[in-house]
C-alpha cells in the first residue's frame, strides 16, 4: 500500500519495447539503494516490480516490466528518454498514514486541462490545477475527498461534470513531476478505493448483508 506522499522525482532512462514485453529503466538516486529485487515502488501512480536495481550506476537506477494491461490503461509506455516521474516506496505497516489509501492500480487517465499559478511571478504561489477525467470515473469523486493523481495525493476541491480543480501547494508543485506538465498532457487517475467498496457493497444482494433478519435466522 502507498500513501500518495511521493518521496523522490526520478527520469526515464530507457524505453525499451520487445515482442511480448515492455522494460523502463528509472533514474532513481534517492530510492535505488533502498530496493531490492520483487520490491514494489509506485512509478508516477503505477505499482511495478523493481527488477535488475544498480545502486552504484551512475546514476542509480532500476528497471521495470510493463504488463499489457499496464500499457493499456496508464501512460507509462508513451513516456520518453528525460520524462519526470514521482516515486514512493509501499508504507511500512504501523507507519503514519499521511496522505490516503493509495493502491497504484490506475483506474484510467485523465487530461490536464492548466495549471495556473494564483499569483504570477511571485517567488512562491499556490497554483491551482485543471483536469478532465473519464465519465465512468466521475461518480467516485466528491468536492474535499481524496483522488491520486500522478501518483499524489491530492483533495478534490471543485467538480464540474468531468472536470476537476485541485489547489496545489508550491511544496507539491516543486517536489513532484507537476511543473514539468503541459496542456493536454495524459495523467495517471486512482480514484479513492474506499468508493469502489462501498458502491459494490451496495450492490451487493439483500440475503448476503448483515441485516437482522440474516442474523436472526442464522442463529446470532
Amino acid at each position: 500500500m502507498f500513501t500518495g506522499l511521493i518521496e523522490s522525482t526520478g527520469t526515464i532512462l530507457a524505453l525499451g519495447k520487445s515482442e511480448g514485453a515492455t522494460r523502463i529503466t528509472v533514474a532513481a538516486p534517492a530510492l535505488a539503494a533502498r530496493l531490492t529485487t520483487g520490491d514494489s515502488i509506485a512509478v508516477s501512480g503505477v505499482c511495478l516490480t523493481a527488477l535488475h536495481i544498480e545502486p552504484n550506476a551512475f546514476p542509480p537506477r532500476f528497471s521495470a516490466d510493463l504488463a499489457a494491461e499496464t500499457i493499456a490503461r496508464t501512460t507509462l509506455a508513451h513516456l520518453r528518454e528525460g520524462s519526470v516521474v514521482n516515486l514512493e516506496l509501499p508504507t511500512p505497516a504501523g507507519s503514519p498514514l499521511g496522505g490516503h489509501v493509495v493502491q497504484g492500480h490506475v483506474d484510467d487517465t485523465a487530461t490536464l486541462i492548466s495549471l495556473d499559478a494564483i499569483t504570477p511571478n511571485a517567488t512562491e504561489t499556490d497554483w491551482r490545477l485543471r483536469l478532465r477525467i473519464p465519465e465512468a470515473l466521475t461518480r467516485y469523486v466528491v468536492p474535499q475527498g481524496s483522488i491520486t493523481i500522478e501518483g499524489i495525493s491530492l483533495t478534490v476541491a471543485a467538480l464540474h461534470g468531468q472536470d476537476i480543480e485541485i489547489a496545489i501547494i508550491p511544496h507539491t508543485y516543486a517536489a513532484t513531476s507537476l511543473y514539468t506538465l503541459a496542456p493536454g498532457s495524459p495523467l495517471n487517475i486512482e480514484v479513492d478505493v474506499l468508493g469502489k467498496y462501498a458502491e459494490r457493497q451496495m450492490q451487493t444482494p439483500t440475503k448476503h448483508l448483515l441485516t437482522e433478519q440474516y442474523l436472526l435466522a442464522n442463529g446470532y
